[in-house]
């Protein structure tokens, strides 16, 4: 075989091109590679995430190969040899492509305008090619324009079809094949523009520690999520996302017996199970696309600053809050990301494009209203609770990122840490304060009041499974009654060892203290810290399925000493769909 081919390069320009030709529509040979493709976050680049479902990998084959006819009736025509942009008169092989271009018309080339000839092709895309070339002569035999074949490449060219007739007739198989995929798929799609994200959760949790201890029992909780993402340009995303569950955060019990007004915690498959009880709802209706060299966010339900801003907490901090990340809701991301939310718009922009100091950075903005839909007195979109986010984001490189934070809120009263969602009410401890994180002190609001937040976060990548980040929040509120301004902190730090063990298992350690405020009037009494620790092993048991077991020690519950520390033991399972 290998001297028929050689003298078949020799003899005929038709079958040199053949053997160099890559057409735009080849089909590659049957070598499939998975990638694991990254979820990116602002700033910080995190370990790859899963690989994308056969399906859609089957889906995307075929939308590629239905959408081959039309681009290439799009592009213009090769005529001559001169439109390739990567070939030169000095090419070695330049006078037989010229032959092919200009005395058979059988050469495709790539949509940009390329042909890429140095690279090495299979013996199913020698196929594709010279089955091109052959049904070029047939075309020209038919024309009556046969004087333009010899006799010698007719010959070769039947040597040629008769070696490679296995391989064809395998492609010729392949495209029925895939023809009647494609048939079978645009008859039963759900929708051309939409796919479906889901997340499942099976939690088994159990809180520990003297008086918490015997106040709680082992619980098997739920949460589920439906995320619809649908695009319209392919650069643009609509997310419609349902939300059920029946996951309710564990009490805590002071010295005396009575139950702690507080979030401390909390974890984050208990965060956001809509209207609770398994009921469904649409918990986030938001829309992100570009305009410009922006980054434009509209949320009509259920938006959060964390949705489009950086939160620099990579492998802790998950965008479905509760699959992937940390246990609890304190050490996904930092506390000021939870002040405000609903319904609003958000805006990132570079500064920069490359080189200099601001080459790097880019700046965020955004606006969120928890009462944007209630047309009463002292709601609306401006005049009911909203919270306005400034963000300044800097990068160097993949390794080191940064921001400075501020958010300027308004609350007719409440909890400052509500993320607008009246959903994240600790349900077991019968508050009326929607909140997430946060002791009582912290978060409650006995009346209107204003806030002015301002927080710094970072993350380091010192290697590819190496991550160190952290944050700082200070909250300093003005209310509208009599005692009703304070101040509150918080403040954490987290190390991720991602492919701990096997590639996508992630270990993480994460500390600080929950927000805290001092000497507060009104509220229960309490100036001790209330430090967090936090440790998870994320166990990557498939593609779709993770086994996370972790646990979160909790000190000085509710601010103050007197009170035994808890301890929360979770044994949490993902499925992601």
């Amino acid at each position: 075989m290998s001297s028929i081919l050689w003298k078949s390069l020799v003899v005929s320009p038709a079958v040199l091109g053949a053997t160099l030709l890559v057409s735009a529509t080849a089909i590659a040979a049957p070598n499939t590679t998975t990638e694991v493709s990254p979820a990116p976050q602002p700033g910080v680049t995190e370990v790859a995430q899963q690989p994308e479902m056969l399906a859609q990998t089957t889906i995307d084959q075929v939308n590629r190969y239905s959408n081959e006819g039309n681009q290439n009736n799009s592009q213009s025509q090769v005529t001559s040899v001169s439109q390739f942009s990567d070939v030169q008169p000095t090419d070695w092989a330049f006078q037989a492509l010229q032959s092919l271009v200009e005395r058979y018309g059988c050469i495709a080339g790539y949509p940009n305008a390329t042909y890429r000839g140095n690279r090495a092709l299979t013996r199913y895309e020698f196929a594709a090619g010279l089955n091109a070339c052959l049904d070029r002569v047939n075309e020209l035999i038919a024309t009556a324009t046969a004087d333009l074949v010899t006799k010698q490449d007719l010959a070769t060219l039947q040597r040629l079809q008769e070696e490679f007739s296995a391989e064809l007739a395998t492609l010729r198989g392949r495209v029925d094949s895939l023809e009647a995929r494609t048939a079978e798929l645009e008859a039963n799609q759900f929708s051309t523009t939409t796919k479906l994200v889901g997340e499942a959760i099976f939690a088994v949790s159990d809180a520990f520690g003297d008086n918490t201890g015997d106040a709680n029992n082992t619980v098997f909780q739920n949460r589920v999520r439906l995320d619809l993402q649908t695009s319209f340009t392919g650069r643009d995303v609509l997310h419609t996302r349902l939300a059920a569950g029946n996951a309710q955060a564990f009490s805590l019990i002071d010295n005396g017996g009575g139950v702690i007004d507080t979030a401390e915690g909390t974890q984050t498959f208990q965060v956001g199970n809509g209207e609770g009880g398994n009921s469904v709802s649409i918990d986030r209706l938001t829309y992100e696309a570009p305009i410009g060299p922006a980054q434009v966010y509209l949320a009509a339900s259920g938006g959060r600053h964390s949705h489009y801003a950086a939160v620099n907490n990579p492998y802790f901090f998950d965008q479905t809050d509760g699959g992937n990340g940390a246990l609890s809701a304190f050490a996904s991301e930092s506390p000021i990301y939870r002040i405000g939310g609903g319904a609003g718009i958000a805006l990132n922009l570079p500064l920069g494009r490359g080189g200099g100091i601001l080459g790097n950075s880019s700046i965020t903005a955004g606006y969120l209203a928890s009462q944007a839909n209630n047309p009463g007195l002292s709601q609306g979109l401006t005049n009911g609770d909203y919270a306005a986010l400034g963000q300044l984001n800097f990068s160097v490189g993949d390794r080191l990122a940064l921001a400075a934070t501020y958010v300027h809120g308004y609350s007719a009263g409440g909890a400052l840490f509500d993320s607008g969602e009246a959903s994240d009410v600790n349900t077991a401890l019968g508050t009326t304060r929607p909140f997430a994180v946060g002791t009582e002190q912290s978060n409650a609001l006995l009346g209107a009041a204003s806030s002015n937040s301002y927080g710094v976060s970072a993350a380091f990548r010192p290697s590819d499974k190496l991550s160190v980040s952290g944050f700082v929040s200070y909250h300093d509120v003005t209310g509208f009654g009599i005692g009703d301004d304070y101040e509150a902190w918080s403040y954490g730090a987290g190390v991720a060892l991602a492919d701990f063990g096997k590639q996508g298992n992630v270990l993480g350690i994460f500390a600080g203290a929950q927000p805290y405020s001092f000497n507060r009037t009104g509220v229960t009494a309490g100036n001790d810290i209330p430090y967090h620790f936090e440790g998870f092993y994320k166990y990557r048991v498939s593609d779709n399925i993770s086994v996370t077991p972790g646990v979160i020690w909790l000190t000085s519950p509710g601010q103050s000493n007197d009170n035994d520390d808890a301890i929360i033991g979770t044994l949490r399972t993902t499925f992601t769909f």
